[in-house]
């Protein structure tokens, strides 16, 4: 049926219901690369009651069948009928969205104060995405079992024997391989996560076993977090002993609910080991605000005692990265309402993070510095190495960028083609004249960079050095081209925007002077845009002759000369013609500045009428341009310039 026939109207609307969204949107929910966040919700539950302080072991098995079971020992989920739904919890928190045991978390009265998070999808999406889900939970002397088929829109719920006092929830899950690009569970990050459930709750036991091949595995840390940076730090050069270290916020604080903060274990090795970060038992793979404050805390401490015992030589300016940049650490925070990016929760946004783990763990790493100064003294020593390496490279500067593209100078007036070819760059000497030139230009075709005074002599510049010079920086941005070596091939010409780079200074000493500068530029920098012939040097007049009118037939002109030459073959032309030299006038410009719009478009930038001309390479001369650049450009050359200004002093024909 064609879109003009399609019917919109009261039946288009669909209501999705129950566990429809996620099925419909699995995106939206979880990772559609493989079940593994399904089995992660189960996991992070079974850990929520370790770290409530009621779970000691979590048992994880994946079947033969591509099923897995989470087994804990638990308080249970309640299986009783909800005072308000009148459904029993255990089906509620496997079938309904947003429902849960987090969220009720201020009242005083939660079964969560911390846990992985308030988004409440958690399990249903396990159960909507899944084709089958079987949960048996043990509470209060008997043992419940419910089964969910249909990607949970079938529910059986039954009282199954007495269990004693055996508690726990054990739950299998058979994830529907329609919802997911592999129906494989990827079992080296699947050992990451229990691996770190074990590390971050010392005491909890967790198993691994894998009915599809492989020895079965168990976790468990008796020293948690030192004992795991420890282990990761193996074979590795370290700079000082771990250091950990927990606080959390009593009940009379003013800034933190309590139980807030935040364990931690830090370490400097010769290379960083280990960077990971939970929250409420969650790993968050990419950071978040809690690492920041973390960084912040350490930072501000190793600089306190770095000012304490003068260590910082002269000159250097300790940052973050300085201290930070080496550093490998395990931190475990704990937060009572955290705010993730996305449902995966692989990023903290909590803003409030920042200042809780930097307020927790700044002053016990103080003290402990202060109480350790042959490590903190290494410490301090490798912050400071750090930062003076960083200064040596601070000259190394590269173009600004936004959104990794180049940003364009914002004193370049471009040019509306696209056409690189037709497209002319004007590097204009001064603000005057680049204010004339604009106005003066073909908007199509033609742009304007104005260069504020004498650009730097960049013949003994380092090519990484080069972009510390606003004006060189301005100047290979506009024309989108790096800086290259001779040897380089015309790839590097690839984002030109201008077929023709016109150098357009003064027709005098100093405007002679700047188009030197730029040429050593791009010889010395950019010399494939020479070899490909795309800079060029403006002519612009040095005179201005004003020939009044003589009859009907003789209107009154305006003619311009290049220099002194070209002015006396114009007094001999008009004196032919029979003008009167003294009713013709003569003005010399001073500067592109001095010309109006109209002039300086008639002269030098119209291409019908102006007067420039190609930088070219002599074929055969390399070696004598070579040398010749160096004698004038290269710093330690004074005697050798002193010497051939001496000896050819008198062929130069300079306006001083």
């Amino acid at each position: 049926m064609s879109k003009k026939n399609a019917a919109y109207d009261e039946s288009s609307f669909r209501v999705l219901k129950g566990l429809e969204p996620v099925r419909e949107r699995p995106g939206m929910y979880t990772r559609t690369d493989s079940p593994m966040h399904i089995v992660q919700e189960v996991i992070d539950n079974a850990a929520d009651e370790a770290l409530a302080g009621y779970a000691k072991h979590i048992h994880v098995t994946l079947h033969g069948d591509g099923s897995v079971t989470v087994a804990d020992d638990g308080r249970g989920i309640p299986v009783g009928p909800h005072p308000e739904e009148q459904v029993p919890v255990v089906v509620l928190a496997f079938t309904r969205l947003h429902a849960g045991g987090k969220f009720d978390k201020k009242s005083g009265q939660s079964a969560y104060a911390f846990s992985g998070g308030l988004h409440g999808v958690g399990v249903a999406v396990t159960n909507a995405l899944s084709t089958r889900v079987e949960v048996e939970v043990r509470r209060e002397g008997r043992a419940h079992f419910v089964k969910f088929s249909e990607n949970g829109e079938k529910t059986d719920l039954r009282e199954g024997e007495p269990c004693g006092r055996q508690t726990g929830t054990r739950v299998r899950a058979w994830p529907d391989a329609k919802y997911f690009e592999s129906a494989k569970l990827p079992v080296a990050e699947l050992e990451r996560l229990l691996r770190s459930k074990a590390v971050l709750l010392p005491g909890l036991t967790v198993t691994l076993e894998n009915e599809q091949g492989g020895a079965a595995k168990t976790w468990r840390y008796p020293l948690g977090l030192q004992g795991y940076l420890e282990e990761a730090g193996t074979g590795v050069e370290a700079v000082c002993p771990v250091y950990t270290g927990e606080k959390y916020a009593s009940s009379d604080d003013e800034s933190f609910a309590e139980g807030e903060g935040a364990a931690w274990a830090v370490g400097w090795f010769a290379e960083p080991v280990c960077a990971e970060s939970y929250v409420n038992l969650i790993p968050t793979a990419l950071g978040g605000t809690h690492e920041s404050g973390l960084r912040a805390g350490v930072f501000e401490a190793v600089k306190s005692f770095i000012e304490h015992h003068a260590l910082l030589p002269r000159g250097i300016k300790l940052q973050q990265e300085d201290v930070c940049g080496r550093m490998s650490f395990i931190l475990s925070a704990r937060i009572l309402d955290p705010q993730f990016q996305g449902q995966v929760k692989e990023k903290l946004n909590s803003r409030e993070a920042v200042k809780l783990v930097s307020a927790m763990m700044r002053d016990p790493l103080e003290i402990w510095l202060n109480n350790h100064v042959d490590a903190a003294k290494a410490i301090a020593q490798l912050a400071i190495r750090q930062a003076e390496a960083r200064l040596r490279t601070a000259q190394k500067v590269e173009k600004k960028k936004s959104s990794g593209v180049a940003v364009l100078p914002g004193k370049l007036s471009d040019c509306e083609s696209e056409d690189t070819a037709d497209n002319e760059l004007f590097l204009v000497e001064g603000d005057s004249a680049g204010g004339s030139a604009k106005m003066a230009r073909n908007k199509e075709t033609q742009a304007i960079l104005p260069l504020r005074g004498k650009v730097l002599n960049a013949f003994e510049v380092d090519a990484d050095r080069l972009f510390a010079n606003a004006e060189i920086h301005d100047i290979a941005v506009a024309l989108g081209v790096d800086p290259h070596p001779a040897d380089a091939s015309d790839a590097v010409l690839e984002r030109l925007r201008y077929g023709k780079a016109i150098i357009m200074s003064d027709a005098d000493v100093d405007g002679a002077h700047i188009q030197t500068l730029l040429l050593t530029l791009f010889y010395r920098h950019f010399p494939r845009l020479i070899a490909r012939g795309h800079v060029y040097i403006a002519m612009p007049p040095l005179y201005r002759v004003d020939v009044p009118a003589s009859g009907k037939k003789r209107p009154a002109k305006r003619l311009y000369a290049l220099d002194e030459g070209e002015l006396e073959a114009i007094r001999d032309r008009l004196k032919k013609e029979g003008v009167n030299p003294d009713a013709v006038e003569i003005g010399r410009f001073k500067g592109l500045g001095e010309m109006n719009p109209e002039q300086l478009r008639e002269t030098t930038m119209d291409p019908a009428t102006r007067r420039v001309l190609p930088v070219v390479l002599r074929e055969g001369a390399e070696e004598e341009t070579k040398k010749m650049f160096t004698l004038l450009m290269a710093k330690g050359e004074s005697a050798g310039r002193r010497g051939w200004m001496e000896e050819k002093g008198n062929e130069v024909e300079a306006d001083v």
